[in-house]
């Protein structure tokens, strides 16, 4: 019997220890008057000569982290919602039943205590023991406490284990609730209107990207996973709803990486009667009131460098290429909107791709203070309205910060006639090879027949919002539980099932 067998049966025998007590090992209710979070909230700046007069009476559950006997006393640390609170068990104070229930208890248990708050000698805020009551059993242990859970790919597998060894993991996803509500306060107070489009479609578009297949058995077609909800969105603004958004879950099959994952959550917003410099102004305001809400300042601090989202520089994406362009070859803006220099630095097919391709290789990795830039060209803006001044680039700005693209929007393009050649475009550029080029959809330019609006549109990514916010530097510390490669057999059903046999139940 391996070592980690024999400690799992050990635990599980103890079922029967407290059961012979009378107490319940896994299922009871439990009313607290507390939460361990509250209770330092409350009372943590109490003294003890404040608390001794109060004689505050508290219940409260967590789990057990740290077990320290003394014989006919000891002391254990509970942890719940991120903080850890000491309570003091002392056999006179106990029923006979309640101290031998306290002489089973494992690390990683889960009981609830009742009694009252005091301050030890040492002057550590605890509360002093009544009664014990047990409410789950942990067979599996925590990992020891100075040391953690450490192992990385481990920590998003089992991302429960993770919150139990890690509490601090659970401030990350407290801000990113924060972060949502923030984002959904800010556009319902202007108006918008908060709505669900499909996440199976039969035709896939908005973004460039690959998609992943399913198949719908009673109507027996292939369906695909939204890549986003754009499309759909646009249809309710020429139906009438001028300002709608939409918290979606999106799937690209595409790579993984700190930056990736296949399933991720954005945030997409549009408003009719406004074009893409209204909506900059709009993504600044936005930017700086979510880094209040989700940080408490404008300024925020990830991996060791300050990002003030209360100052958002903007940059067409050519003047970016001549400011952050490697010196000395550093190109002026006539080089930039020549043709002929663009083919000198980049073999994509078109000028406008070239374009993107430099900018891409280039500028890209020293977007690092929060920057937007503008005005893309048509060849890899399918959706987006032409600049009216210079009709080879479109009405487009890309959001970034640390590196990294956090959002995209535009003056939405809602011309039919023009959609539909934007799309014929994107049909040549998926015969040459681009998988990822948009196809054509015949009931969008069907609704845009019936006209939509001037209308911009926007979409932020929630997860890397997240990072920022959060100082986390891979997208899978902000994913409760991003995509992982499938584990081999885990042999938890044998290690009951053996600890069942062992112990007689079966």
């Amino acid at each position: 019997m391996s070592l980690e067998q024999e400690q799992f049966e050990q635990r599980f025998a103890r079922i029967r220890e407290i059961e012979a007590l009378g107490a319940r090992p896994y299922g009871q209710r439990f009313d607290f008057t507390h939460t361990v979070p509250q209770v330092w909230a409350e009372y943590g700046a109490k003294t003890a000569e404040e608390l001794d007069a109060a004689r505050v009476p508290v219940r409260l559950p967590g789990r057990i982290l740290t077990i320290r006997r003394m014989g006919k006393a000891g002391f254990m640390h509970l942890q719940q919602g991120g903080a850890k609170l000491q309570v003091y068990v002392k056999k006179d104070a106990l029923s006979e039943a309640g101290f031998q229930l306290y002489q089973l208890l494992d690390l990683g248990d889960v009981i609830g205590v009742e009694g009252y708050l005091f301050r030890t000698r040492t002057g550590e805020l605890s509360v002093h023991v009544d009664q014990l009551v047990f409410l789950s059993k942990n067979l599996l242990g925590i990992p020891e406490k100075y040391h953690g859970l450490e192992d990385v790919e481990l920590r998003y597998r089992q991302r429960y284990l993770d919150l139990i060894a890690n509490p601090e993991v659970l401030t990350v996803f407290a801000a990113r609730a924060r972060i949502v509500g923030s984002l959904r306060r800010q556009l319902e107070s202007r108006g918008f209107i908060e709505v669900e489009t499909p996440m199976m479609q039969s035709l896939y578009g908005g973004a460039a990207a690959r998609p992943f297949v399913t198949h719908h058995n009673a109507l027996d077609i292939d369906l695909y996973l939204r890549i986003a909800p754009e499309l759909y969105l646009k249809r309710l603004v020429a139906g009438g709803m001028d300002r709608v958004f939409e918290i979606n879950r999106n799937f690209r099959n595409e790579g993984v990486s700190t930056r990736h994952n296949p399933e991720f959550t954005m945030l997409e917003f549009y408003q009719a009667y406004t074009d893409y410099r209204g909506l900059m102004d709009l993504t600044c305001e936005l930017l700086k009131q979510l880094a209040i809400d989700a940080t408490g300042a404008t300024v925020v601090e990830y991996q060791g460098q300050q990002l003030d989202f209360g100052n958002v520089r903007r940059y067409t994406i050519r003047e970016a290429l001549v400011e952050f362009w490697p010196a000395p070859d550093r190109p002026s803006l006539d080089q930039v909107r020549d043709p002929a220099w663009l083919a000198l630095h980049s073999n994509r097919p078109s000028p406008g791709e070239k374009l993107v391709d430099l900018f891409e290789r280039h500028v890209e990795e020293h977007l690092f203070q929060p920057t937007i830039i503008y005005e893309y060209p048509v060849e890899v803006s399918p959706l987006a309205k032409q600049n009216p001044d210079d009709p080879s680039m479109t009405d487009r700005f890309e959001v970034f910060a640390a590196g990294m693209e956090i959002g995209n929007a535009f003056t939405e393009l809602n011309d039919p006639n023009e959609q539909r050649r934007r799309f014929e475009m994107q049909l040549a550029m998926r015969e040459r090879g681009d998988e990822e080029a948009h196809q054509m959809d015949e009931d969008y330019l069907r609704a845009l027949c019936y006209g939509l609006p001037p209308t911009a549109g926007e979409g932020l990514g929630i997860d890397r919002l997240v990072m920022l916010m959060t100082n986390s530097k891979s997208i899978r510390d902000v994913i409760l539980f991003p995509l992982l490669r499938p584990e081999g057999p885990i042999g938890i059903a044998d290690m009951l099932r053996a600890a069942t046999a062992h112990d007689g139940r079966e």
